[in-house]
């Protein structure tokens, strides 16, 4: 499925995901540039900030309240802020827009 990464340099980056591995897995695989997982998906960083904007018609679940807790000591945070390493990519999802905030870099 393709997934698509925005860089803080505002270039495009569309990648092949895998159906039920992290976004952030995905984004550090294809070395984006500001998504580093420094904790490597245990929701203990928040390296892997990022805005989400889903496909039409699909959603994201709500996040858990320890990746809210984790997204309000980001910086830059909007509304569709998602911690990548707690999205699971799935078929809904392909298209998924993630833009990297400059704050990441």
């Amino acid at each position: 499925m393709l997934v698509r990464f925005i860089d803080p340099e505002g270039r495009e980056h569309v990648v092949e995901g895998e159906v039920g591995e992290s976004a952030m897995r995905c984004a550090t695989r294809a070395l984006i540039p500001g998504v580093i997982g420094e904790c490597g998906g245990a929701m203990a960083c928040a390296t892997c900030h990022c805005y989400a904007a889903p496909p039409a018609g699909a959603t994201l679940p709500e996040p858990a309240p320890q990746e809210r807790d984790m997204i309000d000591g980001c910086i830059d945070t909007r509304p569709t802020s998602r911690l990548t390493c707690q999205v699971v990519l799935e078929p809904a999802l392909a298209g998924i827009t993630f833009t990297v905030p400059a704050s990441q870099v």
